[in-house]
């Protein structure tokens, strides 16, 4: 046998070679060839290359069959150097009409010329011959099962090598983001260093008890919150890295079937519920509503704290508290026009704690609410002027509920008196120990 150009693996070229010598010693071929079809990703024409030729002798085969369509090339092949071929009229088995086309035969050396489909995908053609005796049905049925678990192979085979060239597509996309994501990561420690070194130096200039110091001790919290975010960030991405990528064959990589929301990234929230502890609430929301009146000041939106200064502690995670309530209450903020106001208030019932973030913005529509924690869901924000991600609820939620509570949504809330601001509310509901 020899070989030509067509790629294939070894496991389907043993395939072949065991499919002629079938045709060989059973069915008394004296001669075989299997063409493979080539797409080229540069043109829409399809070649025909000559894969496998038994024996290996002057055929006079062309090196290319080619075409634009599978007929044209199947026109190509039965009128090139194989010879003319007529078509088989009285042996050829009941079939639809369109496929009866592709058998022909030469009655002077009784070949056959039969397809490879699979699936409505063109893979090749299978010419044999003999020259002692005519076929019949049941050596035709046997020739064209041997066709269809040739093509059954190679349509196996073509997506086994998708497979693999998607799965290093990914491996190389994957290799891309991470190197932006180091590079990123890198630029944006340089600033935020420089940011709480002069925070630090305007703690040192304003007195202790200060509106002004206030400010700088919030600017001072929020840089070392995101110092913290980044360190916890890079932490988890060394930690993905490490068990999960790279991608290659031979890895287990997660299950398709696995709930995508199970691999969100978790450092906002280190550990499982078992290492949620007591949290002291007001060690939480003083901070928040000092950076938050500030930036409601620059809007012009009145704030208003109604906090008992006796609140029970709550079951959570204080770093997962603080990016919860800074989404609702920056949400708040960001969606109230000015002169509105943003209220943040306590609730109690049974052994729940709720906190809640009202404002007189202008609400979120009906249709909107099913969607409204799903993420990157803005609804009809996403056409207005206002930017955002859609990420900041669908965090908050997520959180709330690995912290075993829960996140209620109102609005129209009724506190505004502007029918065109109806307003929303949010109420964190969380365990607590005593009321």
């Amino acid at each position: 046998m020899s070989y030509s150009y067509a790629v294939a693996s070894a496991e389907f070229t043993t395939l072949c070679q065991s499919q002629i010598r079938l045709l060989t010693q059973t069915l008394g071929s004296v001669w075989t060839v299997i063409y493979l079809t080539e797409e080229r990703v540069d043109s829409p024409e399809t070649n025909l290359l000559p894969f496998l030729i038994y024996p290996q002798t002057n055929l006079n085969l062309p090196q290319k069959l080619l075409g634009n369509s599978f007929p044209a090339i199947w026109q190509q092949g039965t009128e090139s150097n194989l010879n003319s071929s007529i078509l088989l009229s009285d042996l050829v088995i009941e079939e639809p009409a369109d496929t009866k086309q592709w058998k022909v035969e030469n009655l002077a050396t009784k070949k056959l010329i039969i397809p490879l489909i699979y699936e409505d995908v063109a893979l090749g053609l299978l010419v044999t011959g003999r020259e002692d005796r005519n076929w019949n049905q049941i050596e035709l049925r046997q020739v064209e099962d041997i066709a269809k678990s040739l093509a059954i192979a190679r349509f196996l085979e073509r997506q086994s090598q998708w497979y693999r060239e998607e799965l290093t597509r990914q491996q190389n996309l994957y290799n891309w983001e991470q190197d932006r994501t180091d590079d990123l990561l890198h630029q944006l420690r340089n600033p935020l260093t420089a940011l709480r070194t002069f925070s630090k130096l305007l703690l040192k200039r304003f007195l202790p008890k200060s509106r002004e110091r206030s400010i700088a001790e919030s600017i001072l919290r929020e840089s070392d919150r995101l110092a913290d975010l980044l360190q916890q960030f890079e932490t988890e991405l060394e930690q993905v890295t490490d068990e999960n990528l790279p991608l290659t064959l031979s890895t287990t990589s997660i299950p398709l079937t696995e709930n995508k929301e199970d691999h969100n990234s978790n450092f906002l929230l280190p550990g499982k519920t078992d290492s949620l502890d007591m949290v002291n609430l007001l060690d939480i929301l003083n901070p928040l509503l000092i950076s938050l009146e500030a930036i409601a000041q620059t809007k012009q939106i009145k704030l208003i704290a109604d906090i008992p200064q006796d609140l029970p502690q709550v079951y959570g995670e204080a770093k997962a508290l603080i990016e919860i309530l800074n989404n609702l209450m920056d949400n708040a903020v960001k969606y109230t026009p000015a002169s509105g106001q943003v209220k943040i208030s306590i609730e109690t019932k049974s052994n729940l704690l709720g906190i809640i973030i009202s404002d007189t913005g202008y609400g979120i529509p009906q249709q909107d609410q099913e969607h409204i924690f799903e993420r990157h869901y803005r609804g009809v924000q996403a056409a207005g002027e206002i930017p955002g991600t859609g990420l900041g609820l669908a965090i908050a939620k997520r959180l709330v509920i690995q912290m075993q509570g829960d996140i209620e949504l109102i609005s129209p809330n009724n506190i505004s008196k502007n029918p065109q601001f109806p307003g929303t509310t949010f109420i964190v509901w969380l365990k607590s120990f005593s009321i």
